[in-house]
């Protein structure tokens, strides 16, 4: 298998996700430099909130594995 037919059943396989990753990061980032231009927070605050979205994407789809995992045992 080459690599380019490596990569094309990686993206088959995984494109909703990576979309869902793209929106969340994309959301994250814009949601962030909003709020740092309207309260001209310092610019160490900033990169301490982008590093945020690290933690929240993980913690977001924790909870909603766990959710998913919930809903189907109930």
């Amino acid at each position: 298998m080459s690599f380019r037919e490596a990569v094309g059943d990686h993206i088959s396989e995984h494109r909703s996700g990576m979309l869902v990753d793209l929106v969340f990061a994309c959301s994250w980032v814009t949601m962030v430099t909003v709020l740092f231009r309207v309260l001209d927070g310092p610019e160490w605050a900033y990169y301490l909130c982008m590093l945020a979205g690290v933690i929240a994407y993980y913690g977001f789809f924790a909870s909603v594995a766990i959710a998913r995992e919930n809903e189907t045992i109930s």
